[in-house]
């Protein structure tokens, strides 16, 4: 059974936040409330968390995972970023926007699309993520939780312990969470394309 954390959404308890951490650190999985749905997390070098979060969303290796970075200078660590998308990106976060972006070599390659050579990268804009990234020191392998036959990311954590109870480790609740998931901006080649509009305003990258 799954551990269900309720943590305060505007002053989230450092203890339980360090319940949280230790529980990546154990490498176990999470489902933890982001700025736009519910998401799955664990840590990096957790190569059986990325294989749960496949099997529990139903997805093939070709899945591009996202890396939750607390910010600008832990996400440039991990993905190649130019001039141009410098700028965008620094204006865009924190916020509901992921970024699709060549990867460094400080990217396991089970994390990268197995062609492309890419991963997502985002900056959240949410209390507790930015609680738990602090302390965990390094980004959180994380995908949106949406389950098979739905459109939607999760945003109650008491369905999802119902329903995850056993294909997860940690439940965590913190306040409202809203549904529309992150806009989604592919800039593996030189100019943005635009994967998915959300939640962030996409307008910035179409001009």
């Amino acid at each position: 059974m799954a551990r269900y954390l309720d943590i305060h959404p505007d002053n989230p308890q450092p203890r339980l936040v360090s319940q949280v951490v230790e529980a990546l650190r154990g490498d176990q999985l999470i489902a933890y409330p982001t700025d736009s749905g519910y998401a799955l997390g664990a840590q990096l070098g957790n190569r059986e968390g990325r294989d749960r979060i496949l099997k529990i969303r139903e997805l093939d290796d070709r899945h591009h995972f996202t890396l939750m970075c607390k910010d600008f200078s832990q996400l440039g660590q991990f993905v190649h970023v130019d001039n141009n998308a410098f700028r965008a990106i620094k204006a865009a976060t924190p916020g509901p926007y992921t970024f699709i972006l060549p990867a460094t070599g400080e990217v396991p390659k089970r994390l990268m699309h197995p062609k492309k050579r890419t991963v997502g990268v985002r900056i959240p804009d949410h209390l507790l993520v930015c609680a738990l990234l602090e302390q965990l020191g390094e980004p959180i392998l994380t995908s949106t939780l949406i389950l098979p036959g739905e459109t939607e990311a999760r945003t109650m954590g008491w369905e999802i312990k119902e329903d995850l109870d056993h294909a997860v480790d940690v439940v965590v609740e913190s306040g409202e969470v809203t549904a529309e998931p992150t806009s989604v901006i592919d800039w593996s080649d030189a100019e943005p394309v635009v994967v998915r509009r959300g939640a962030g305003d996409v307008s910035r990258f179409e001009e």
